[in-house]
């Protein structure tokens, strides 16, 4: 049996188009692809996952990694990573060489993208009222509803 201690490190393949999103917190990868939407139904082209992966960045241990190949992201799809993962990097890839790199941020408002937690909050009774919140805190993410006051439990649950 090998000695886990002596095994090199994993290696995900280059992608010649598309966009890698590094430093996604440890464990939160899946939640990034449901919100990409990807599922066994729509993955028309490779798609990496690196999970539990070694970072020497900030004071985080581990980080997942996300490649997705001939794929480039929609501002609202950043702006929901920004929600779970506030200090994923985008790296759009072209012909094998970064075309541009950027982190996600958070601005001061979240309008649209995920639902208050509160059943009772105006957002949630059938109304035509977009569900708006307050950035309370940017690592982790605080949101506090602007309609109700209440802050947002469990942001990845409750995105749009």
């Amino acid at each position: 049996m090998t000695d886990p201690t002596q095994i090199a490190d994993i290696k995900i393949p280059p992608i010649r188009n598309g966009t890698v999103i590094d430093h996604i917190a440890n464990g939160q990868a899946l939640n990034v692809l449901k919100i990409l939407g990807v599922n066994e139904s729509n993955i028309d082209s490779t798609i990496s996952i690196g999970m539990h992966v070694p970072t020497h960045k900030g004071t985080a241990k581990w980080k997942d990694v996300v490649k997705l190949e001939d794929r480039e992201l929609d501002p609202d799809s950043v702006d929901k990573i920004a929600l779970i993962a506030p200090d994923a990097t985008i790296a759009i890839i072209r012909d094998f060489y970064v075309a541009e790199k950027y982190q996600v941020q958070l601005g001061d408002r979240v309008v649209g993208l995920v639902r208050c937690s509160n059943p009772n909050c105006i957002t949630n009774k059938g109304e035509p009222v977009t569900p708006e919140f307050y950035v309370e805190g940017r690592n982790p993410p605080r949101l506090r509803c602007v309609y109700c006051d209440r802050m947002l439990s469990k942001i990845s649950d409750n995105l749009l």
